[in-house]
């Protein structure tokens, strides 16, 4: 089987794409598999639970450790170009914009930043609803969605990068209704780029592709 991390088969329906929070019995027993991207991975299980309930493109803020820029020398991997600073990067049409908006089946705007810390990525969303929501109703519809997940964990608290660095888990919060207008609602992702945004989930997708237990290798019973 191969399992690919690069961008080349994340819009490929000839291939499983490895979210499996979202796809989980698309991967079980699959041969291909496009792993999400990192950005990707964080938007989408931030934006699914209110697929359907959009009235415009979600906004999306991003912020990422340098690991995150490749290991090519760059000014967005370089310390001390990043000393100090904050580093906005391919403001419209990023890869990660095109692959978010093609999974979640509606358009998102996406702005990607590094900043001067190693690994770790922080996603605000800002989304417009339908119709008005409350910030505990939200709370509830999210931890119903993800019941279950042993990888993603739902907080009423705004999540932090240094919770989740290291770690293979997304932590999603800090759900937030704007007083103007109830149908405005802002909320947060954080995950590491390098455990659910790259190896942790690549091991999560080898798992059910194989038949083996989901989280066999990721998380002691």
């Amino acid at each position: 089987m191969i399992l690919d991390l690069s961008a080349d088969h994340r819009f490929d329906p000839a291939w499983a794409y490895g979210l499996p929070e979202a796809c989980r019995e698309r991967i079980a027993g699959t041969r291909r598999i496009a792993n999400p991207g990192c950005y990707a991975t964080g938007a989408l299980l931030g934006l699914l639970p209110l697929q359907g309930r959009l009235a415009a493109p979600p906004v999306v803020y991003g912020i990422s450790g340098y690991s995150g820029a490749g290991r090519t020398p760059g000014p967005r991997n370089d310390p001390q170009r990043l000393r100090d600073n904050l580093m906005p990067y391919t403001l419209a049409g990023h890869v990660h914009e095109l692959e978010i908006s093609h999974h979640l089946g509606s358009e998102v705007r996406f702005m990607p930043h590094v900043a001067a810390f190693f690994r770790g990525i922080s996603l605000t969303i800002a989304v417009e609803l339908a119709a008005p929501a409350q910030a505990d109703e939200l709370l509830a519809r999210y931890q119903d969605h993800y019941v279950g997940e042993r990888l993603l964990r739902v907080q009423a608290a705004i999540p932090e990068i240094r919770d989740v660095r290291g770690g293979p888990e997304i932590h999603l919060g800090g759900f937030t209704v704007d007083a103007r207008d109830a149908r405005r609602v802002t909320l947060v992702a954080v995950l590491d780029n390098l455990g659910k945004g790259a190896a942790s989930q690549a091991l999560q997708n080898l798992n059910l592709a194989l038949g083996l237990p989901e989280y066999e290798g990721i998380v002691d019973d």
